[in-house]
């Protein structure tokens, strides 16, 4: 869903991963506008059917107050088992899977991309291919 939004607002090719690398980039965007991006877009496929199992929470937020830290996240909810999980889109450029760990892993900071996680997340391994990934 990303792909074709950029299609329509092509400075969404702009938002590359993270913010470290992109600090002056028109159409760049934070954890807030991923988050909410992430929430409209799985909105979108529960309406039209296509995530049966699922419902779609609003965005959760991890260390509010450290202005440094402070990190948003989109959430879905496993109807059958309750289990909340996190799809983080913001680790990776515009277009590209989101981040998807079990919200409570999420919370702690664990990383998506490193055990038990990385099966779910199979590219890439760091922080440093993350940012290099186009």
């Amino acid at each position: 869903m990303e792909s074709l939004a950029q299609k329509y607002q092509p400075l969404l090719a702009n938002d590359l991963a993270i913010n470290d690398f992109e600090a002056a980039a028109t159409g760049r965007m934070d954890c807030v506008d991923n988050s909410s991006n992430t929430t409209t877009y799985l909105s979108i496929l529960r309406d039209i059917g296509e995530l049966d199992g699922w419902s779609v929470s609003s965005p959760r937020v991890r260390k509010r107050f450290n202005f440094t830290a402070v990190h948003w996240t989109a959430v879905i909810i496993d109807t059958e088992t309750g289990v909340s999980w996190s799809v983080d889109s913001w680790y990776r450029p515009n277009g590209h899977l989101p981040m998807v760990m079990p919200l409570r892993s999420w919370i702690a900071e664990k990383k998506a991309w490193e055990p038990p996680f990385e099966r779910l997340n199979t590219t890439p391994r760091s922080v440093r291919a993350l940012c290099n990934a186009q």
